[in-house]
């Protein structure tokens, strides 16, 4: 835990060091692809922080002046797997970044999908010394907190206060200066797999880079896709990628819940290419081209040619309706949305004002999903596109870069996180020292 805290106060400041020279690199580590925006920082305001623990604390302007993305490689499930490959598509992306904006990038902020992440919800209260609020007495409100025993191989991903209590005044969002007696603190803790994190960290070291932040994919999704109004009153952005699909509820502004399913569009172009015995590229031409999840009575006269390079004239010249093809994809978006709904339900998103669902992601763009979801998630469901950046592609603007555009928020806008305060060493979250003198006492 202490290690952690160590490691994300060092990426902090590495960022604002890439800040303060005005460029640094977003990188979205995905299972279908790898994407890489080349941010350069600039005007007076460059490093002017604001008063505030919410969302726009340490605001930026920043423009895109690089671009390019690469099919991914050695990623499954919004995870590293192999190590070599994804080295060198991450350094493809990010030498055509580079090609682009005429400059050399040093510093990384990552993002990925995979890794299991657990949500917690965290809180804890003091007493003021004083009877101002200060910086150091939000520090010790967050120490305060009671981490969950989480399990070993875990590591806190983010950290972030979504609540301040001062006295019976609840819904706070920065106490500082404020006058009162008690301070309590909401927390969200969002932890993920350990070596998820270590193995990103050192593949992006072996490309030559510094790794300057991470963040979930699940959580910038949904910084870019839904809109002011949609975060305040309560909201769950659920990203379809190629590999898992990442699932996010906001509410006042604030991440309260994320999670993961592990299936995403690639299992649909694999079932596919398993029911007509196709390969995996020619499975995802059909999808992206003639694919659908409402079959129409125009579907069984649509005929689709497969095509192939087998060299069997018969087998190349197959054709297959379009309704077939719906057949097919239909029951696997089924069993995500089913997924998704299971842990909204878990998280208890129907007691949320709004209840709205944003779908975005790659895997949002099958024709007929948003009907479909609405059926199966039973709420009010819209397609989202994420917000438009300065600089930015019109190739780079579509639902399947909503993660590296929120990625690009999340670095300029940094909402304050628990390892933004100064904490001394012994009154670290968490039960570290108790699991400490636990550990002590039954192996000595």
């Amino acid at each position: 835990m202490t290690d952690l805290y160590q490691l994300q106060r060092a990426m902090r400041r590495m960022r604002k060091q890439a800040m303060d020279r005005g460029v640094v690199a977003i990188l979205d580590v995905g299972s279908a692809k790898i994407a890489c925006l080349v941010l350069r920082f600039d005007g007076p305001d460059r490093l002017r922080e604001t008063e505030g623990i919410g969302a726009l604390a340490g605001q930026s302007s920043f423009r895109v002046i690089g671009a390019a993305t690469t099919r991914s490689r050695g990623v499954r499930f919004g995870e590293i797997d192999a190590m070599q490959e994804t080295e060198r598509a991450i350094r493809t992306a990010v030498q055509a970044a580079q090609k682009m904006a005429k400059v050399r990038v040093d510093h990384v902020i990552a993002c990925f999908a995979g890794a299991g992440p657990r949500s917690y919800g965290l809180d804890g209260a003091v007493d003021l010394v004083d009877s101002t609020v200060t910086e150091g007495d939000v520090a010790r409100a967050l120490a305060a907190c009671d981490l969950p025993d989480f399990g070993e191989g875990r590591e806190v991903l983010h950290a972030q206060p979504v609540n301040f209590a001062l006295d019976h005044r609840s819904g706070l969002i920065d106490p500082r200066g404020q006058i009162g007696n008690r301070l309590s603190v909401d927390m969200h803790l969002l932890t993920v797999e350990n070596r998820a994190i270590q193995n990103l960290i050192y593949c992006i070291k072996r490309c030559d880079l510094e790794l300057a932040g991470v963040a979930s994919s699940a959580y910038v999704a949904g910084i870019s896709s839904l809109v002011e109004d949609e975060q305040e009153l309560g909201s769950a952005c659920i990203d379809m990628g190629g590999g898992a699909t990442g699932l996010s509820i906001f509410i006042k502004k604030h991440m309260i819940y994320a999670d993961n399913v592990r299936l995403g569009g690639d299992h649909v172009t694999s079932d596919i290419s398993k029911c007509l015995q196709i390969p995996m590229a020619t499975a995802e031409r059909i999808k992206t081209f003639n694919g659908g999840l409402v079959a129409t009575g125009m579907d069984d006269r649509e005929m689709i040619e497969i095509g192939g390079e087998t060299g069997d004239y018969e087998h190349d010249r197959r054709t297959v309706s379009r309704a077939e093809v719906i057949g097919i994809m239909r029951p696997r978006v089924e069993e995500i949305l089913e997924d998704v709904r299971a842990r909204l339900d878990a998280a208890g998103f129907e007691h949320l004002p709004s209840q709205q669902i944003v779908l975005t992601g790659g895997g949002s763009q099958i024709p007929g999903l948003d009907s479909l979801a609405s059926r199966i998630l039973g709420q009010q469901v819209r397609l989202g596109r994420p917000l438009r950046v300065q600089g930015l592609p019109q190739s780079a603007t579509g639902p399947a870069f909503s993660g590296a555009v929120g990625l690009c928020l999340f670095a300029a806008h940094p909402q304050d996180e628990w390892w933004d305060f100064d904490i001394s060493a012994e009154r670290y979250p968490a039960r570290s020292l108790r699991r400490a003198v636990k550990w002590f006492k039954e192996n000595w």
